[in-house]
């Protein structure tokens, strides 16, 4: 099993992903380097074949100064799925969602992020590997994902102030489009269970939406 394989094993003096302060626009050109170079490995190989040394080759940074940014590849592979998640959210963003209901148009939503992530099953799994290894050290990333997919729902809800129990159900819906993700990719869910899954959920929206009297 590869060096980095499968714990979340930083390098030694790796503390917390380089720096809180904002990024330059140098140092922001560098992470993005890193981060499409660990997407390229991955769409390749998967999850074994993103290793720190060859990021660091590909993406044309120090070693050293990749550990800096990304502690570990858990680190790397989290930080990327967050990195597709904002990509996702821009392009939904300009082209919302359809649907009469607003449990069509998450669902509808889901399906479209669920199907960006079928034309590339090796990144898929890498990523969706590394948020399911994640440990404590990656609570802030992790925590960046699931945000970022509670945005995504809350967009294709059209709520613009949510009451604690409809953001109850935007996570539930969140954690299940995560859970059909892991369960698809390990073979024990069809394309089509994953459908009917996901707008199964998305039900909870419709009952705790309010009056869609001001949609336009």
């Amino acid at each position: 099993m590869p060096a980095d394989a499968h714990r979340t094993k930083a390098a030694p003096d790796a503390g917390r992903a380089e720096p809180a302060s904002p990024l330059t626009e140098r140092q922001e050109a560098r992470r993005r380097r890193i981060l499409e170079a660990c997407a390229r490995l991955a769409s390749r190989g998967g999850f074994d074949a993103v290793q720190m040394r060859e990021v660091a080759e590909s993406s044309q940074v120090a070693l050293g100064t990749l550990y800096r940014y990304f502690p570990s590849k858990i680190h790397l592979l989290v930080a990327t799925m967050q990195d597709q998640l904002e990509h996702l959210h821009a392009t939904l963003r300009k082209k919302p969602p359809a649907g009469e209901t607003a449990a069509d148009r998450v669902a509808g939503t889901l399906m479209r992020a669920f199907r960006a992530m079928q034309r590339d099953p090796l990144l898929a799994d890498a990523m969706v590997r590394a948020l399911t290894f994640a440990d404590r050290s990656v609570s802030a990333e992790v925590e960046q994902v699931f945000r970022r997919t509670t945005a995504i729902v809350l967009d294709a809800t059209d709520l613009t102030d949510p009451t604690p129990e409809q953001l109850s159900a935007v996570r539930v819906i969140g954690h299940t489009w995560h859970s059909t993700l892991i369960t698809w990719l390990s073979g024990r869910a069809s394309i089509e269970q994953v459908g009917v899954d996901i707008e199964t959920v998305c039900r909870l929206i419709d009952l705790t939406a309010p009056p869609r009297s001001g949609r336009r």
